[in-house]
């Protein structure tokens, strides 16, 4: 029997032949990561275990995303911890300042991660990852302890689940719409503890960027990770970036899967989820004049250059609505430089949006967009919980980058075509 390119990955990483989903083995690791929130409480497990040294200086990153700059006295008082255990531990990837950006942006950006990884990362959204043909994926605080000192973590193999999506995009469709409308068919559960697959002409044909937004919510639907077969693009992307060798694993004609659906994206429109799940999916056509107070492009899902690009198409020439604040929100340096390079940034400035550093910011209700109580906020974020933004009587509605530029125009959730 075959194996699937997550079975393959986790074999190859724990030294042996084969595995199957329910085998537990402790695999090597080639990447260990956290950041401002959470890299502290893996600290403190550092010298509770009395660790002297970590695996490998050149394999442990941390990236000061979600408070920096400092927002008040505990997020500096965190920042400093994990510079001063940089400077310590020769820790050679901490980014912070002018360097920093969104993490599951930042990383594959610098090239520190490549095909047939295995990633760990203290946050959920490392599955990222699985966008190059890596294993990634999100662990506890003690378990990145483990990674950082060891080089080696424990994994239940998971099942595997493969999506073939086939046909013909529709304009403004991105891969957000795509997660967005499978979550919506399995539900917040639907991929519990499995590996998302995606394969088929429609993911052939998916930028770079797109793959890296669908392979970010696989966790969005319960899944231990998402992950893409190598190709030309990812190939070219590597090529670019990439600073080790890689090995690319793909999945055999014979490989088991727990199961397996087809995708004619053809049939997918532009995809708003609504408060207060992901799950919760509508088209944008069927949601009625839902006003909203602040719209946010970016996030570790949807910050990328061709997230800015779709934004300012629609916003070229046109203003936000009166009394939306409209929070541009550039993942990376180097995505902040290339847009306002091409214009983008003259374009959000005329039309009346904020632009802000890379940050995670207002995402996870953490700074630079936080809701007040009944406020209402369309985002190009991953998560819509309750309170997820801020108040716990404010609502999120989850969408791509063309609804969201969209909406701030009208002052409503809307489709392009109402301000074309």
């Amino acid at each position: 029997m075959g194996m699937t390119i997550t079975e393959k990955i986790l074999a190859a990483h724990s030294d042996k032949k084969g595995v199957e989903p329910g085998d537990i083995i402790e695999s090597t690791v080639d990447l260990a990561l956290a950041n401002d929130i959470t890299a502290p409480l893996s600290l403190e497990e550092f010298e509770k275990v009395g660790a002297t040294k970590v695996f490998d200086p050149n394999r442990v990153v941390f990236v000061l995303d979600h408070f920096t700059p400092n927002k008040d006295i505990q997020s500096a008082e965190n920042c400093k911890k994990i510079r001063e255990f940089s400077r310590q531990y020769s820790i050679r990837y901490c980014y912070e300042g002018g360097n920093c950006g969104i993490e599951h942006a930042l990383l594959p950006e610098q090239g520190l991660v490549v095909p047939g990884d295995v990633v760990i990362g203290a946050d959920s959204h490392t599955c990222t990852y699985g966008a190059l043909g890596a294993f990634s994926t999100g662990v506890g605080s003690t378990d990145l302890t483990y990674g950082m000192v060891t080089g080696k973590v424990w994994f239940k193999v998971p099942e595997s689940m493969k999506f073939v999506c086939y046909g013909q995009w529709k304009k403004w469709v991105t891969g957000k719409d795509l997660i967005l409308h499978i979550i919506g068919m399995i539900g917040v559960d639907g991929a519990l503890y499995a590996a998302m697959e995606y394969e088929g002409e429609a993911i052939r044909s998916l930028s770079m960027d797109s793959r890296f937004t669908i392979a970010n919510m696989a966790i969005e639907a319960g899944a231990k990770n998402g992950i893409f077969p190598v190709d030309t693009k990812t190939r070219a992307y590597v090529r670019k970036r990439g600073r080790r060798p890689y090995t690319v694993y793909a999945s055999d004609r014979d490989a088991r899967y727990r199961q397996i659906i087809e995708i004619d994206v053809g049939r997918i429109g532009l995809q708003v989820a609504c408060p207060s799940l992901p799950s919760h999916v509508k088209d944008v056509r069927e949601i009625g004049n839902v006003a909203i107070d602040q719209v946010v492009i970016g996030s570790c899902t949807n910050g990328r250059l061709e997230d800015l690009k779709i934004a300012a198409e629609i916003m070229r020439g046109k203003r936000v609505a009166e009394q939306i604040r409209c929070i541009i929100i550039p993942a990376t340096p180097t995505i902040y430089r290339e847009a306002m390079r091409r214009g983008y940034f003259k374009i959000f400035l005329d039309a009346g949006c904020i632009i802000s550093p890379p940050t995670c910011g207002p995402c996870l209700g953490g700074h630079m967009g936080v809701l007040a109580k009944g406020e209402r906020a369309v985002a190009t974020t991953n998560r819509n919980f309750i309170g997820r933004m801020g108040h716990p009587e404010s609502e999120v509605y989850l969408t791509g980058p063309a609804v969201a530029a969209t909406s701030a125009i009208t002052g409503r959730i809307s489709h392009p075509d109402e301000v074309a």
